[in-house]
Protein backbone atom coordinates (compact mmCIF):
# COMPACT_ATOMS: atom_id res chain seq x y z
CA UNK A 1 0.00 0.00 0.00
CA UNK A 2 1.13 3.16 -1.12
CA UNK A 3 2.30 5.72 1.76
CA UNK A 4 -0.71 8.28 0.17
CA UNK A 5 -3.33 5.53 0.51
CA UNK A 6 -2.12 4.74 4.25
CA UNK A 7 -2.34 8.66 5.26
CA UNK A 8 -5.57 8.40 3.80
CA UNK A 9 -6.44 5.20 5.46
CA UNK A 10 -5.43 6.21 8.83
CA UNK A 11 -7.27 9.29 8.59
CA UNK A 12 -10.37 7.82 7.63
CA UNK A 13 -10.55 5.15 10.64
CA UNK A 14 -9.76 7.70 12.82
CA UNK A 15 -13.64 8.70 12.57
CA UNK A 16 -15.26 5.28 13.21
CA UNK A 17 -17.10 5.04 16.02
CA UNK A 18 -15.70 3.40 19.16
CA UNK A 19 -17.24 0.23 19.05
CA UNK A 20 -14.66 -0.52 16.55
CA UNK A 21 -11.54 0.46 18.04
CA UNK A 22 -11.52 0.56 21.99
CA UNK A 23 -11.17 3.79 24.08
CA UNK A 24 -7.95 4.69 25.70
CA UNK A 25 -7.97 6.62 29.22
CA UNK A 26 -9.42 10.14 30.14
CA UNK A 27 -7.29 12.67 30.03
CA UNK A 28 -7.72 16.71 30.72
CA UNK A 29 -5.40 19.84 30.56
CA UNK A 30 -3.19 18.54 27.65
CA UNK A 31 -1.93 20.17 25.07
CA UNK A 32 -2.96 18.51 21.96
CA UNK A 33 0.46 16.71 21.26
CA UNK A 34 -0.74 16.21 17.48
CA UNK A 35 -0.12 20.04 17.87
CA UNK A 36 3.92 19.80 18.23
CA UNK A 37 3.55 18.20 14.75
CA UNK A 38 1.74 20.01 13.04
CA UNK A 39 -0.31 23.80 12.93
CA UNK A 40 -3.18 24.55 15.03
CA UNK A 41 -5.50 27.47 16.12
CA UNK A 42 -3.05 29.55 18.15
CA UNK A 43 -5.07 30.17 21.94
CA UNK A 44 -4.23 32.65 24.91
CA UNK A 45 -5.65 30.34 28.67
CA UNK A 46 -7.75 32.44 30.27
CA UNK A 47 -8.57 30.59 33.11
CA UNK A 48 -8.39 26.87 34.12
CA UNK A 49 -11.04 25.77 36.00
CA UNK A 50 -13.05 22.65 37.76
CA UNK A 51 -13.48 20.58 34.61
CA UNK A 52 -13.18 23.36 32.03
CA UNK A 53 -10.94 25.98 29.76
CA UNK A 54 -11.76 29.22 29.18
CA UNK A 55 -9.29 30.01 25.91
CA UNK A 56 -9.01 33.23 23.54
CA UNK A 57 -8.33 32.18 20.22
CA UNK A 58 -7.16 34.35 17.72
CA UNK A 59 -8.13 34.56 14.10
CA UNK A 60 -8.90 31.99 12.16
CA UNK A 61 -10.13 30.26 8.23
CA UNK A 62 -12.15 27.25 8.03
CA UNK A 63 -12.90 25.61 5.21
CA UNK A 64 -16.30 24.07 6.02
CA UNK A 65 -18.82 21.99 4.10
CA UNK A 66 -22.70 22.52 3.96
CA UNK A 67 -24.94 21.91 6.63
CA UNK A 68 -25.65 17.83 6.79
CA UNK A 69 -28.87 16.37 8.45
CA UNK A 70 -28.01 13.27 10.24
CA UNK A 71 -28.64 11.60 13.30
CA UNK A 72 -25.10 10.47 13.57
CA UNK A 73 -21.79 12.65 14.32
CA UNK A 74 -19.64 10.08 13.49
CA UNK A 75 -21.03 9.43 10.31
CA UNK A 76 -21.50 12.76 9.48
CA UNK A 77 -17.70 13.56 10.46
CA UNK A 78 -16.59 10.66 8.27
CA UNK A 79 -18.75 11.30 5.64
CA UNK A 80 -18.28 15.12 5.40
CA UNK A 81 -14.16 14.71 5.73
CA UNK A 82 -13.78 12.81 2.61
CA UNK A 83 -14.78 15.96 0.73
CA UNK A 84 -12.25 18.12 2.74
CA UNK A 85 -9.21 15.37 2.56
CA UNK A 86 -10.22 15.83 -1.59
CA UNK A 87 -10.05 19.06 -0.80
CA UNK A 88 -6.60 19.30 0.92
CA UNK A 89 -5.58 17.10 -1.57
CA UNK A 90 -5.76 19.49 -4.67
CA UNK A 91 -9.30 19.08 -5.34
CA UNK A 92 -9.85 22.91 -5.32
CA UNK A 93 -10.37 25.89 -8.27
CA UNK A 94 -6.37 26.17 -7.84
CA UNK A 95 -5.23 22.70 -7.91
CA UNK A 96 -3.39 23.27 -4.64
CA UNK A 97 -2.29 20.81 -2.41
CA UNK A 98 -2.86 22.16 1.17
CA UNK A 99 -0.36 21.18 4.87
CA UNK A 100 -2.32 18.73 6.90
CA UNK A 101 -3.51 20.92 10.12
CA UNK A 102 -5.60 20.01 13.37
CA UNK A 103 -8.38 19.36 14.33
CA UNK A 104 -11.28 18.67 12.27
CA UNK A 105 -13.71 20.57 13.83
CA UNK A 106 -18.04 19.50 13.59
CA UNK A 107 -20.45 22.43 14.45
CA UNK A 108 -23.26 20.70 16.12
CA UNK A 109 -26.69 22.14 16.34
CA UNK A 110 -28.49 19.31 18.04
CA UNK A 111 -32.10 17.73 17.44
CA UNK A 112 -34.91 18.40 20.06
CA UNK A 113 -35.41 14.02 20.77
CA UNK A 114 -33.32 11.23 20.22
CA UNK A 115 -34.31 9.76 17.24
CA UNK A 116 -34.30 13.44 14.93
CA UNK A 117 -31.96 14.71 12.53
CA UNK A 118 -29.45 17.30 13.98
CA UNK A 119 -27.16 19.32 11.75
CA UNK A 120 -23.28 19.18 11.76
CA UNK A 121 -20.80 21.31 9.74
CA UNK A 122 -17.64 19.67 9.14
CA UNK A 123 -14.55 22.39 9.12
CA UNK A 124 -10.82 21.85 8.49
CA UNK A 125 -8.46 24.85 9.46
CA UNK A 126 -6.61 26.69 6.97
CA UNK A 127 -2.91 26.80 7.15
CA UNK A 128 -1.79 30.63 7.95
CA UNK A 129 0.03 30.48 4.65
CA UNK A 130 -3.24 29.80 3.15
CA UNK A 131 -5.65 31.61 4.98
CA UNK A 132 -5.46 35.15 2.67
CA UNK A 133 -6.58 33.22 -0.14
CA UNK A 134 -8.13 29.58 0.65
CA UNK A 135 -8.83 28.23 -2.98
CA UNK A 136 -12.29 27.93 -2.77
CA UNK A 137 -13.94 24.28 -4.12
CA UNK A 138 -17.84 23.28 -5.26
CA UNK A 139 -19.97 22.26 -2.14
CA UNK A 140 -17.14 24.01 0.75
CA UNK A 141 -17.26 27.74 2.01
CA UNK A 142 -14.74 29.38 3.92
CA UNK A 143 -15.69 30.44 7.17
CA UNK A 144 -13.55 33.78 8.95
CA UNK A 145 -13.38 34.03 12.46
CA UNK A 146 -12.31 36.78 14.45
CA UNK A 147 -11.07 36.72 17.90
CA UNK A 148 -12.82 34.11 19.80
CA UNK A 149 -13.50 33.11 22.82
CA UNK A 150 -13.94 29.31 24.07
CA UNK A 151 -15.38 27.27 26.93
CA UNK A 152 -13.45 23.87 26.37
CA UNK A 153 -13.71 20.38 28.20
CA UNK A 154 -11.50 17.84 26.80
CA UNK A 155 -12.15 13.75 26.63
CA UNK A 156 -10.33 10.62 25.44
CA UNK A 157 -10.51 7.96 23.72
CA UNK A 158 -12.64 7.48 19.83
CA UNK A 159 -15.31 9.92 19.63
CA UNK A 160 -18.65 8.42 19.90
CA UNK A 161 -22.07 9.37 19.12
CA UNK A 162 -23.49 8.89 23.36
CA UNK A 163 -20.32 10.43 24.39
CA UNK A 164 -20.43 13.16 22.98
CA UNK A 165 -23.82 14.95 24.20
CA UNK A 166 -22.65 13.27 27.95
CA UNK A 167 -19.49 15.30 27.10
CA UNK A 168 -21.34 18.50 26.17
CA UNK A 169 -24.03 18.11 29.30
CA UNK A 170 -21.02 17.90 31.65
CA UNK A 171 -19.29 21.30 30.28
CA UNK A 172 -22.34 23.13 30.62
CA UNK A 173 -22.86 21.51 34.58
CA UNK A 174 -19.03 23.03 34.97
CA UNK A 175 -19.99 26.46 34.01
CA UNK A 176 -23.17 26.38 35.96
CA UNK A 177 -23.57 30.00 37.77
CA UNK A 178 -20.35 31.20 36.24
CA UNK A 179 -20.09 34.81 34.26
CA UNK A 180 -18.83 31.93 31.26
CA UNK A 181 -22.28 30.61 31.62
CA UNK A 182 -23.72 33.30 31.44
CA UNK A 183 -22.31 35.08 28.20
CA UNK A 184 -22.68 31.74 26.44
CA UNK A 185 -26.31 32.06 26.86
CA UNK A 186 -25.64 35.50 25.45
CA UNK A 187 -23.89 34.31 22.54
CA UNK A 188 -27.15 32.34 21.59
CA UNK A 189 -29.79 34.53 20.98
CA UNK A 190 -32.21 32.11 19.32
CA UNK A 191 -31.69 29.22 21.06
CA UNK A 192 -29.37 29.25 24.37
CA UNK A 193 -29.48 25.40 25.21
CA UNK A 194 -28.02 24.92 21.20
CA UNK A 195 -24.98 24.82 19.29
CA UNK A 196 -21.61 23.70 20.57
CA UNK A 197 -18.33 22.42 18.39
CA UNK A 198 -16.02 19.23 18.57
CA UNK A 199 -12.37 19.27 17.97
CA UNK A 200 -10.78 16.14 16.89
CA UNK A 201 -7.10 15.77 17.05
CA UNK A 202 -5.53 12.90 16.12
CA UNK A 203 -4.34 9.96 14.44
CA UNK A 204 -6.10 6.20 15.03
CA UNK A 205 -2.65 5.24 15.57
CA UNK A 206 -1.95 7.47 18.78
CA UNK A 207 -3.29 5.19 21.98
CA UNK A 208 -1.55 7.78 24.40
CA UNK A 209 -2.90 11.13 25.18
CA UNK A 210 -5.65 11.24 23.06
CA UNK A 211 -7.44 14.67 22.89
CA UNK A 212 -10.95 15.54 21.73
CA UNK A 213 -12.56 19.05 23.05
CA UNK A 214 -15.78 20.20 23.07
CA UNK A 215 -15.86 24.04 22.54
CA UNK A 216 -18.56 26.06 23.58
CA UNK A 217 -17.67 29.71 21.89
CA UNK A 218 -19.36 33.35 22.86
CA UNK A 219 -18.58 36.83 22.86
CA UNK A 220 -17.27 38.43 26.22
CA UNK A 221 -14.53 41.50 26.08
CA UNK A 222 -15.87 43.40 28.43
CA UNK A 223 -16.35 40.69 31.20
CA UNK A 224 -12.77 39.25 30.44
CA UNK A 225 -10.90 42.22 30.79
CA UNK A 226 -12.41 43.07 33.69
CA UNK A 227 -11.06 39.75 36.01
Amino acid sequence: MSAFHLFKLSLLLSLLPNSIIPNSQKSTGLFPPTCSRIECPTYDLIQAGNGYEIRRYNSTVWISTSPIQDISLVDATRDSFLQLFDYIQGKNEYQEHIEMTAPVITQVSPSDGPFCESSFVVSFYVPKKNQANPPPAKGLHVQKWGPAYAAVRQFSGFVSDSEVGEEAAALEASLAGSIWSAAIEKSRPDDPTSTYTVAQYNSPFEYEERVNEIWMMFDMEDEVGAL
